[in-house]
């Protein structure tokens, strides 16, 4: 009896929580995003320490894209993604970016996949989350291709609608490309203006993805425009769990964060839930492109521009620790504390989510939206 009151409880607060969401509405919620600045661009100058690894043209045609901005890509003048952004990432890598500690959240595995997440709240800007997913017998060259290939990813990806590439450069393999991204129920889909490069140090790759800001793509309400996204990773050879000291498995390292539009603590409970349900469905599109690729299918533009890549000498990687004091950054086990069993929060949610749902172009992210809808589904389990 006592598990039933309190089960009703929980819901009326729940429904008080959704109607102070639709009575109340914040100005900020409202309002729309300033406006970014529109493209720079500045002369590099390639340092020797640099070289360009280009693969063989592909056998099919390219598809076609707007080469508006092409030509800066090609001559050098471009800051899209530099060099800064791979020792950014290396530092990501090797946890010495003396950001903030990061807390387990997740430890999951399959038969031939394995996965960790980690997450971490800096003071400013959204929670960053750092995941690690090993697949057994995949190279590290094939991983790269799979993430990189768009056209591919259409076919996988349920939440992609639509990509193109905006440019390119043959010569660094640097691209711009505009992705517009679906997702369920009534939170409006949403536009990603994404500049991408990848360089090879060894055996290991650092892809680096970003949100970065276009004059070439006008920017308009619908769908609503993404200027905060990281969301990049280093791929490289692991030993397999047979045990056998064999290479013949693959770590995808990815470091994402971005700005969802909505409360902090409501976006990390979304993801913390349905994070696991959304990474189990890359497994199966990798499989599929795996057995494509081993049959010869010819390579789409995308996937041939991730094997242009700029070869970095991992000492140069290295010698980064010894230029810069940069402290080890720590690494906790997963909080004990119980979550979302007081009522106060449950009130908090359910106004926030009328409130992140009804912003201009809002936008829920996949993982949010499941993960919110099973929480509340499993309970009833847990009281």
């Amino acid at each position: 009896m006592e598990m039933i009151l309190y089960l009703g409880a929980v819901w009326v607060a729940f429904l008080l929580g959704l109607f102070i969401g639709w009575l109340w509405k914040p100005k900020w919620a409202i309002s729309r995003t300033k406006r970014h600045k529109l493209c720079e661009s500045e002369s590099s100058t390639p340092t020797q320490r640099l070289q360009i690894e280009k693969p063989r043209p592909p056998p099919v045609s390219s598809p076609e894209f707007d080469n508006s901005c092409t030509s800066e890509l090609n001559h050098g003048q471009s800051n899209v993604v530099t060099e800064e952004d791979l020792e950014h990432l290396w530092r990501l890598v090797e946890m010495k970016d003396g950001g903030p500690t990061w807390i387990k959240m997740m430890d999951r595995s399959t038969e031939t996949m394995s996965y960790q997440a980690w997450g971490r709240d800096p003071k400013t800007g959204p929670p960053r989350y750092r995941t690690s997913t090993v697949y057994e017998d995949v190279t590290p060259e094939l991983v790269r291709d799979f993430f990189w290939d768009d056209v591919f990813r259409l076919k996988w990806d349920d939440m992609l609608a639509y990509s193109t590439t905006l440019e390119e450069c043959p010569t660094t393999g640097t691209m711009v490309v505009q992705w517009i991204r679906k997702f369920p129920f009534f939170c409006s889909d949403r536009e990603y203006i994404i500049g991408r490069r990848i360089w090879k140090a060894g055996t290991d790759y650092y892809c680096v993805t970003k949100g970065v800001p276009c004059n070439s793509v006008p920017r308009r309400d619908k769908p609503r425009r993404v200027d905060l996204c990281y969301s990049s990773w280093c791929i490289r050879p692991v030993e397999s769990r047979r045990g056998n000291g064999q290479l013949t498995a693959c770590e995808v390292i990815l470091f994402h964060h971005e700005d969802m539009g909505i409360p902090r603590e409501i976006a990390k409970l979304g993801i913390r839930q349905g994070m696991w349900g959304a990474v189990k469905k890359i497994e199966p599109g990798l499989r599929v492109y795996q057995k494509q690729r081993a049959s010869g299918a010819p390579l789409s533009q995308p996937a041939f521009m991730a094997q242009i890549n700029t070869k970095v000498d991992p000492s140069y990687l290295r010698a980064l620790e010894g230029v810069e004091d940069l402290s080890k950054t720590e690494v906790a086990a997963a909080s004990d504390r119980p979550l979302d069993r007081n009522i106060s929060k449950l009130i908090i949610l359910g106004g926030a989510i009328v409130l992140a749902c009804t912003l201009n172009g809002g936008l829920l992210p996949k993982a949010f939206i499941f993960g919110v809808a099973r929480r509340f589904g499993n309970m009833g389990k847990k009281l």
